[in-house]
């Protein structure tokens, strides 16, 4: 009797190796590219460098920070959202891209709620606005009053339009009832770098990358967007404080991949960062930038995210702010 070949098809042989755990095991296979949306020095850049190693060591494949840098974060972002689902090309989600630029300009070329796979929240991160010690003012009550004095005849620098320093910024100008002019940069680094060389006045930053420039009193800190005051910085003001309590929102430091992520994969990376948050060495670095450890899981870090859009979008359309 004439025996027939024996034929498998393609996915019996998929579900057989996969029921093996040779898939899941081979994730990842080549180094990982973590993309941050912002130029080098800024709080997204400190973060993910800090993670990296430690990361990378989790996972048994080196962690390769990248910067792509543009339009307050949004060509980066971008750029994670349109790669491959397969775990290798990751980025830094942070509110300026998942939230205040979507929510201030409808021409983003991803939708910030469906494009992501959200991984995990790394941690969360006071903003301050601090000014050069050339500024006129060294407190909140005589910043005001300076601004309120000269409408217009002063600037501040920001990560870039539509991120979360101009968003809280002009935030602010629209509660406090002051014009101050906007100069947006390619990132934090370059901006702070500016504002530190007394090129640019003023800045809305987040606190990592602010406070040594603070401490070395290169700049002056005015005030702070922080549950309460910081301990680094005990005689500055929260936004609350001084009655502006919309403005006080922290910064998160996220990592996401594009849409359709497999589970696996984000279990594992999830899993990753978890491990290397348990490093001593690792939660140091990062809370001695006045940060605050996270470390969630992927559905908790979704709901931040849908949560965050929804508060800047109110604030886009109640204050009718728009873009530059």
């Amino acid at each position: 009797m004439q025996r027939r070949p024996l034929v498998v098809s393609t996915f019996a042989l998929s579900a057989l190796v996969a029921a093996s755990g040779v898939w899941a095991q081979a994730y990842p296979n080549k180094p990982v590219k973590l993309q941050v949306p912002f130029a080098p020095g800024g709080t997204t850049d400190i973060v993910a460098r800090v993670i990296s190693d430690a990361m990378g060591k989790a996972l048994g494949q080196s962690v390769v920070v990248e910067n792509k840098a543009g339009g307050g974060g949004v060509i980066g972002a971008n750029e994670t959202a349109k790669s491959a689902p397969d775990g290798y090309s990751l980025g830094m989600a942070t509110v300026s891209t998942v939230a205040a630029n979507p929510a201030i300009n409808p021409k983003i070329p991803y939708n910030a709620l469906t494009d992501f796979t959200p991984i995990i929240n790394v941690a969360a991160t006071p903003n301050v606005i601090a000014v050069h010690p050339s500024f006129p003012a060294k407190d909140y009550k005589g910043f005001v009053a300076e601004l309120k004095k000269n409408p217009g005849q002063h600037s501040y620098a920001s990560s870039g339009t539509g991120g979360i320093g101009h968003l809280q910024m002009e935030l602010y100008k629209n509660l406090a009832g002051v014009f101050v002019t906007h100069i947006p940069y390619r990132g934090a680094g370059p901006a702070l770098n500016d504002t530190v060389a007394g090129q640019v006045p003023i800045i809305f930053d987040n606190m990592p990358s602010a406070l040594p420039f603070i401490q070395a009193n290169k700049l002056v800190a005015i005030a702070v967007a922080a549950p309460q005051r910081l301990s680094q910085l005990p005689q500055v003001p929260t936004f609350k404080e001084v009655g502006l309590e919309p403005v006080n929102r922290m910064a998160f430091y996220g990592i996401y991949g594009p849409k359709g992520l497999p589970k696996d994969v984000v279990d594992k990376v999830n899993a990753a960062v978890r491990k290397a948050l348990e490093d001593p060495s690792v939660r140091k670095r990062i809370e001695d930038t006045g940060s605050i450890i996270i470390g969630n899981t992927p559905e908790q870090f979704a709901e931040q995210m849908k949560a965050e859009f929804a508060v800047y979008k109110q604030v886009v359309d109640t204050a009718k702010l728009k873009l530059d």
